[in-house]
């Protein structure tokens, strides 16, 4: 039984509110939250076959138990770190409840380091592979609260508790929004594992790693722990509608959603007049799919005519595909028609210029073989950005054609010299070789 310790908790605050009343008693209230402290949980294989002796000239589960060691020991401290086995306990040859074996190490939370490497010591190669009910628990784990959330897995084989599949695991947790990333390893892996591990990783926007060394070993879980105390930024997840009319109306960000085989998702964003959208889509293909599709990303009024659209095709060789679109709106001289100059497009007099609102349509052409689960959909990721837009009172001539023309007469003379001055080398060169 693992004995967690609670560090006593740290009062931030008490001396501006002791400060005689200086400031306000609902200033803190209104600032910032503090972000929640990310967290990370290691799922280590520790089935039978990490016995192998086929790492550096020793055990797969030593190398790994060396590595955890100085993982461990260069945990940033800001990070929650939980250690959760698959396989550790039964050896027998019930598939039943060697499926089931899956066991939390040490849980979530603040770490003690000697504790958690005493835990990690006692561990020996016994049983089962049993990666998606470890994944599932581990997901479980890792709930409650905002924080950023990653699973690493350091495996040696394949999963072998089908029929629940690893990978179709990682796709409905990718599903659920929840932020979760799921990176994984495979030590000394074979195709079979390697593919496997690809697409669980794939699934949910995590990294897979090939392991034939401990230091390769140890300094990748490092640089994924690293990366969760650190993380880029988390898209939000939305949800698109069959229909402008329903959509969801986005800021600009990151978002994320899943999209079904040869579906529509409308999204709407409001863009001010001056102001241009730059949107962009990635559909990502975490299942085999058929070798030709494409995506297409449209901007369309909310009147159905269309703006502007971006498109992209591929043909099986990329495991993403991307669009992308730009939109610039200009401020009218005098929308309210009133002849006072002022540009007041939404009849409310006070001289702003309205919004409009654009509907963005993301759709693919994906199409995958009748023995590939069509649900959950693919991955997207849409990206909104609203910029200043271009100035119309610059020079032209500073931009596209004018730009090009300059660079172009400037290719033109380099070429020039270069000619004429190789030519002199060459003559030169003659010239010597006759005399001689």
């Amino acid at each position: 039984m693992i004995r967690r310790k609670w560090p006593a908790a740290v009062v931030c605050g008490v001396l501006a509110a002791l400060g005689a009343g200086l400031v306000p008693a609902g200033a803190a209230a209104d600032g910032p939250a503090e972000k929640e402290a990310p967290k990370v949980e290691l799922v280590l294989d520790v089935s039978g076959s990490m016995r192998e002796r086929d790492i550096d000239g020793r055990s797969r589960m030593a190398a790994a138990k060396q590595a955890f060691g100085e993982v461990l020991d260069a945990v940033p401290d800001e990070v929650r770190l939980g250690i959760r086995t698959l396989g550790a306990n039964y050896p027998g040859d019930d598939r039943r409840t060697g499926c089931k074996d899956t066991e939390l190490l040490y849980p979530v939370g603040p770490l003690d380091r000697t504790e958690a490497k005493t835990a990690v010591a006692t561990l020996a190669p016994t049983g089962w592979t049993p990666i998606g009910p470890a994944l599932l628990k581990a997901a479980d784990d890792l709930e409650g609260g905002d924080a950023t959330r990653r699973i690493v897995l350091i495996t040696d084989g394949e999963d072998t508790c089908a029929p629940l599949d690893p990978c179709e695991v990682a796709r409905e947790l990718a599903a659920k929004g929840i932020g979760l990333t799921i990176d994984t390893l495979g030590l000394v892996p074979d195709a079979k594992t390697r593919r496997q591990l690809v697409c669980i990783a794939e699934a949910t926007g995590g990294t897979y790693t090939s392991v034939q060394h401990t230091e390769e070993l140890s300094g990748r879980v490092k640089q994924l722990v690293d990366r969760a105390a650190a993380p880029v930024v988390t898209p939000e997840p939305t949800k698109g509608a069959d229909e402008c009319a329903e959509a969801p109306t986005l800021e600009p960000g990151l978002y994320t959603d899943r999209e079904e085989f040869g579906e529509h998702r409308w999204y709407r964003v409001e863009v001010p007049a001056g102001r241009e959208l730059r949107a962009s889509v990635s559909i990502g293909a975490d299942r085999a799919v058929d070798n030709d599709y494409g995506v297409l990303l449209r901007a369309v009024t909310e009147h159905g005519r269309e703006i502007v659209r971006g498109s992209e095709a591929g043909d099986g060789r990329t495991d993403v595909i991307s669009a992308g679109l730009r939109y610039p709106t200009t401020i009218p001289e005098d929308g309210d028609g009133d002849g006072d100059g002022a540009a007041d497009t939404d009849g409310d007099g006070d001289g702003k210029p309205a919004s409009e609102t654009v509907c963005l349509r993301v759709s693919n052409s994906f199409s995958a073989p009748a023995s590939v689960k069509t649900t959950p959909g693919l991955p997207l990721e849409l990206t909104v950005d609203l910029v200043d837009g271009p100035d119309e009172a610059a020079d032209p001539a500073a931009f596209g054609l004018g730009r090009g023309l300059w660079l172009l007469g400037v290719l033109a003379l380099t070429g020039l010299a270069a000619g004429l001055l190789w030519g002199l080398v060459a003559r030169r060169r003659t010239d010597l070789g006759r005399s001689s």
